[in-house]
């Protein structure tokens, strides 16, 4: 008896090895899943817009580096150029030719440039946007992608108003903000949400409330490769940026 419960034992054991070694695999599996998820970022608006600058300082990476996108007073993006994020080299950034340096309307833009494998688009203006901005948003609607419009450069803005005795930042930015809203609307945009950033103030203005939106429209498993290690790098947006080194 005694050796016939041995012998249970030992194959209950054995079979619990092997189902130990299966959910193992599995786990492996999921989490290499997780790891390879690629996430395809599309950064697009008319020329001079700073569409360069803001991927580089997504990708926390200086305007003069070796890997940065080129940067300049004219058109540097005459095709689409991929930049994988540094640290998470799943994160593709990709700069998209301005669409009004193009002859192209939105629609033939849009596949020119590959819409498909872009998670979504952002829309970059450095003032007022303009037709083929909201020409192109209604495009990537329509396409059943999302789009969001961020106006860069708002820190010039500021300094230009400071000069003014009754300057306010805030009063300044909610103008700023409107004036894009309005111009939108007006070329048939529904309720259009504009983020204002600047690419050397990343923790400042919109950048935060940009990244929140993000995590909260994305599908949970491109959340998860956005956001993963440490919250992932958008989250240096609005922490130190020594959890990026986590």
């Amino acid at each position: 008896f005694h050796s016939l419960m041995e012998t249970i034992e030992g194959e209950q054991k054995a079979k619990m090895t092997k189902i130990n070694l299966v959910i193992s695999a599995r786990i492996r599996e999921y989490l290499e899943s997780k790891n390879n998820v690629l996430l395809n970022i599309a950064i697009t608006g008319e020329s001079g817009s700073g569409k360069s600058s803001f991927v580089n300082a997504f990708r926390d990476v200086e305007d003069d580096s070796e890997d940065a996108a080129p940067t300049g007073v004219v058109e540097t993006t005459l095709e689409v150029k991929e930049y994988p994020h540094p640290n998470y080299p799943n994160i593709i950034f990709s700069d998209l030719p301005g669409i009004g340096t193009t002859k192209f309307p939105a629609k033939k833009y849009l596949k020119r440039v590959g819409f498909k494998k872009f998670d979504f688009f952002i829309i970059i203006s450095a003032d007022r946007f303009r037709e083929n901005d909201a020409k192109l948003a209604k495009e990537i609607k329509k396409m059943g992608k999302n789009f969001y419009f961020v106006r860069s450069k708002v820190d010039h803005n500021l300094r230009d108003e400071q000069r003014k005795k009754d300057f306010s930042q805030e009063k300044t930015l909610t103008q700023i903000r409107d004036d894009c809203v309005k111009s939108l609307k007006d070329q048939g945009v529904e309720s259009p949400q504009v983020f204002l950033v600047s690419s050397h103030d990343i923790h400042l203005y919109d950048f935060p409330l940009l990244r929140e939106t993000l995590e909260r429209d994305l599908p949970e498993h491109k959340r998860d490769a956005l956001f993963s290690k440490c919250r992932g790098p958008l989250m240096r947006m609005c922490t130190p940026a020594a959890c990026m080194l986590l």
